[in-house]
This record gives C-alpha cells, structure tokens and sequence, in this order.
C-alpha cells in the first residue's frame, strides 16, 4: 500500500493517472500543505506506515516530523534541496524523535548549477 501526499494539484492529479496506466491499485494519493498545522486532521496523517520517502520543498517538514514519527515508521528517507533545512530537520528525527542517522549523501543533478540534492536515511529500532 502507498499513500501519496504532495501540494501541487496538477501532480497529485498525474499521480493518480499514472497508477491507473500502470495497474497500481493500492495507492491513493492526497493533496495537502505539510507545513500546515491542520495536516494532523487528515484521515491518513493518523494512518501507520512501514516507510516514509520525504521531499520537502526548500523549507523542510518541521512541521510534518510530529506526523512522520507518530506513524511508526521505522525508516525515512529524506531527500533535500537545501542542506540547512535537512541538517534541522535530522536534529529533531535524532533528538526528540528516536531516529538514527544511517548514512547521508549528496548527488549533483543539476551540475550546471550550484544547487545539490541532499539525501539522508533515517532508521529507528534495533
């Protein structure tokens, strides 16, 4: 089962085209602001997930770790366009919510540009 949130309609809206072209039948997708805090409302911010893949816009997802954690994830994957937000944001999955950084890197996909890709993996448990 996949769950799916982004906050561009048009992507969500693609998104379930594509599983449909695909055959992909236990996947549903939502349109929602992560950084809102009215997110926690929703009936799948109080869903449980094995995993979470985690792409924030430039800002990061202070707002959504609380959710991420409650969740019972035992691994997230966080992807970054700005290594600052990450840095944050892995000192809370760390500190308040029991993650452990498991390895981190940063790929150079626009190497034209100064900009990075961060990516971090986050783990809990034994």
């Amino acid at each position: 089962r996949v769950t799916g949130v982004e906050g561009e309609e048009g992507l969500v809206r693609r998104a379930r085209e594509n599983a449909v072209r695909n055959g992909l039948e236990d996947v549903q997708f939502h349109v929602a602001n992560l950084a809102e805090p009215s997110i926690a409302q929703n009936a799948w911010a109080n869903e449980r997930y094995d995993k979470v893949l985690l792409d924030p816009p430039r800002a990061g997802a202070r707002e959504a770790l609380p959710i991420i954690a409650r969740c019972g994830a035992e691994t997230v994957l966080y992807i970054s366009c700005h290594p600052g937000s990450l840095a944050r944001d892995a000192g809370i999955l760390v500190h308040e919510h029991g993650f452990r950084l498991e390895a981190a890197g940063v790929m150079d996909m626009f190497p034209h540009t100064a900009h990075v890709e961060s990516i971090a993996l986050f783990c809990r448990g034994a």
